[in-house]
């Protein structure tokens, strides 16, 4: 038996929790992790990256097996799962850190957004310009790289569902999702 392919995709679309709990329901996700990516400061903390001085955005670091999901439908996904049209914003969380953002592990992958992209705006998918940047992701040690964030961010809905936030914010998303995509739920997701 051999293991499976894995691949990364590192993605920002506002808050990590919200981001994260979409994810980690997809079939050929084998790990979501939240964290930092795109800022000048190494290892970044919550309350740095909350300032807005770091330029650090909030991420989703993916490991997928892309014989399950392509990097393309995960792109697909993510778009419809946020707003990409506006600038450092998604509801009610303002700043940068809230940007919409995809870190390309490769050319590849840079490709496949910009293309994406590209046939959202040609078929006016959405009302708005896609504001979505694409950026390299530079591997760490480099301060730009991707930084994990604390603990008590990982599977935030999971542990926390009835949670303010995630009752008003989340599991919203989350019905969203689920009708939109059910064919690509892992089971019991």
């Amino acid at each position: 038996m051999t293991a499976a392919v894995e691949e990364q995709a590192t993605l920002g679309g506002g808050c990590f929790w919200c981001t994260e709990a979409v994810f980690v329901r997809l079939k050929g996700v084998a790990k979501v992790v939240s964290g930092y990516c795109g800022g000048g400061l190494p290892q970044p903390s919550y309350e740095q990256v909350c300032a807005g001085n770091t330029g650090h955005a909030e991420v989703v670091r993916i490991l997928f097996d892309p014989t399950l999901i392509s990097y393309r439908e995960l792109l697909t996904i993510f778009f419809s799962s946020h707003d990409p049209t506006t600038p450092n914003r998604q509801g009610n969380d303002v700043g940068s850190q809230y940007r919409s953002v995809i870190f390309s592990h490769s050319q590849e992958q840079a490709a496949i957004a910009r293309e994406l992209i590209a046939e959202f705006e040609a078929e006016q998918v959405f009302s708005d310009p896609i504001v979505t940047e694409v950026r390299p992701l530079a591997g760490a040690p480099a301060a730009a790289g991707f930084w994990p964030a604390e603990g008590y961010h990982q599977e935030y809905f999971a542990r926390h569902r009835e949670q303010g936030y995630c009752q008003a914010v989340i599991a919203p998303k989350l019905a969203k999702f689920r009708a939109k995509f059910r064919d690509r739920l892992k089971d019991g997701a």
